[in-house]
């Protein structure tokens, strides 16, 4: 749960991270019996614990596809992100992993902590898949091809041009949304989004994650994970990892404002692949992370912390969006007050301000034209405690003995 400090500073943050919690004990509880899906669930919750209730919550036949779908190319990240793998050896795995998941042999030791262990075990994952039905499999499998074909070119390639960083963009991200899309296509939920608007919700998450992780990106040893194109950074600085330099800050802060940007164009598309979304499950599937990207590239935009540690949403903020995002009011109004947000934090010294506030009153003006804005309440622009920080901790402390003496009971019925 959230830290003490930062529920004192928002108690409101309080109540939703409570049923967060529960709905994560409520998943752990209906993870199957079945030693290949029990792993599966199992390592779901370990590498994507925000999200796990969400995935939860889906249909079950759906629900499995996408958890396999999920850990077969979080195996696949594991390959390409472990820079200790020579690219000799490396390459020809991108370029079969495919072909892996058909067999409940194959293993590959790589990567560390909770990735080992899904790489160590993947048969279990292979195990999984060959239950699933041939539409998802064949979807599974083709985005599988795809995307480690287009990360082996990249092992070989740097990223120069903003178009390769799209390309880069679209194989690592773009096409998990075509296969999210086929998915939902599948399970007869959904009509076949376009691939150009499910490209988009890939990239504007995978374009997010890139900025927020320059820090951790640069810093990989044995050797620098480097995304950011040449073809911004290069009028900033010598060389990307420059800008993490004190020295450099002002000129850092203008390339990470030029790099936000450059990931607000895709914001349109998210918010048309949405509205368009029928099953409410499905939906919120897909919206929560949409609404942590825009958030966190708030929270980014002229931010200097991302050159010195994490800057990401606070644990209580994102329970809200988890337990708030219900319709696609809530979306626009979340699109909305983040990009006022960000709008604000705009220094029209910045090389790129025109560039921002106009692709911003593009995404202000696709809000106010929904005509709902007025119908939600903005809980996340408010930031200032309601309650008295006193009565909050007493009760926390009130909180902590009752579960504690409910569980002490619970091991005592058994």
């Amino acid at each position: 749960m959230g830290s003490l400090g930062a529920i004192l500073k928002h108690p409101d943050d309080l109540y939703p991270l409570m049923k967060l919690k529960m709905a994560a004990k409520q998943a752990e509880k209906q993870i199957p019996p079945e030693p290949h899906w029990g792993f599966c669930y199992t390592m779901l919750h370990k590498v994507s614990r925000s999200f796990a209730p969400v995935i939860q919550q889906l249909d079950t036949d759906l629900r499995d596809a996408i958890c396999v779908f999920y850990l077969v190319l979080r195996a696949l990240d594991t390959v390409e992100d472990d820079t200790s793998i020579a690219t000799e050896v490396k390459v020809p795995i991108l370029m079969a992993f495919h072909l892996h998941v058909y067999d409940r042999e194959w293993h590959f030791s790589c990567g560390t902590k909770d990735y080992k262990v899904l790489m160590d075990q993947f048969h279990h994952v292979s195990t999984a898949f060959l239950e699933l039905g041939s539409s998802y499999q064949k979807a599974i499998e083709d985005i599988t091809m795809r995307m480690g074909t287009g990360m082996a070119k990249f092992i070989c390639k740097e990223v120069e041009t903003i178009d390769d960083y799209d390309e880069y963009c679209h194989y690592v991200a773009g096409l998990v949304g075509l296969g999210l899309s086929k998915l939902f296509h599948a399970s007869g939920k959904e009509d076949m989004a376009s691939d150009s608007l499910s490209n988009s919700m890939g990239l504007f998450l995978q374009k997010t994650n890139i900025i927020r992780d320059y820090l951790e990106d640069i810093n990989e040893i044995p050797k620098s994970r480097m995304f950011w194109p040449r073809q911004i950074w290069s009028k900033y600085v010598n060389k990307l990892e420059d800008l993490k330099y004190e020295e450099n800050s002002d000129k850092a802060v203008q390339c990470l404002n030029d790099m936000v940007t450059n990931a607000l164009i895709h914001a349109e598309d998210c918010l048309k692949y949405m509205s368009a979304l029928r099953d409410p499950a499905i939906f919120r599937f897909c919206a929560i992370p949409q609404i942590m990207a825009i958030g966190t590239l708030a929270l980014c935009y002229n931010n200097i912390e991302v050159f010195r540690g994490v800057v990401k949403m606070r644990r209580g903020l994102t329970a809200k969006v988890i337990d708030r995002t219900k319709s696609m009011s809530d979306v626009y109004g979340a699109f909305f007050d983040y990009s006022c947000m960000l709008k604000s934090k705009v220094d029209d010294n910045d090389p790129n301000a025109k560039k921002t506030k106009s692709r911003l009153e593009d995404i202000l003006k696709v809000c106010r034209d929904s005509g709902t804005l007025d119908k939600r309440k903005s809980y996340i622009l408010g930031s200032e405690p309601t309650f008295n920080p006193t009565v909050i901790l007493v009760f926390l402390v009130i909180l902590a003995v009752l579960l504690a003496y409910l569980s002490a009971n619970r091991g005592n019925d058994i």
